[in-house]
């Protein structure tokens, strides 16, 4: 992981404050030059069978929130645990979604088809033409969650 010191006191000031807020229960990844909040509805409890929505919020280290417009981002989901070269279980389809005080940020409703542990990858890269042209480190984060029956 990289020091501290190569990101922007905006951008660490957003990452210690949503470190630092449990009742947020946001989970915070980093990679490269981008750092991601992780959220699913409801409330970082989905259930199996019921659609449940997940939305990412992506900052550089600047601290610009990163927006699926200017990302070419994808989502794979895994059961876990699986294989190295496993083909994702589901790979959903984002869209620009507001979560809590974010705007047009990746979003994707996801329907867990069972009980069990899941591994969520969103992989992304800045899309050319846009103000983050090249701006942004291709990223990859690796976020993990247990499905509860419903």
């Amino acid at each position: 992981m990289p020091s501290l010191k190569y990101f922007s006191k905006p951008f660490i000031f957003l990452l210690s404050t949503l470190i630092a807020t449990p009742v947020l229960a946001h989970t915070v990844q980093m990679s490269g030059d981008v750092g991601a909040t992780f959220h699913i509805e409801p409330n970082d409890n989905p259930q199996a069978g019921k659609p449940s929505l997940a939305w990412f919020a992506l900052t550089h280290r600047s601290g610009r929130i990163i927006p699926l417009s200017q990302c070419n981002c994808q989502l794979a989901v895994y059961a876990v645990p699986h294989e190295k070269n496993a083909s994702p279980l589901i790979s959903p389809i984002l869209k620009a979604v507001n979560g809590d005080r974010y705007q047009g940020i990746p979003g994707a409703e996801i329907t867990f088809p069972t009980v069990g542990e899941y591994e969520l990858k969103l992989s992304g890269y800045p899309k050319k033409n846009t103000g983050y042209n090249g701006r942004f480190i291709p990223f990859t984060l690796t976020y993990k969650i247990i499905v509860a029956g419903s």
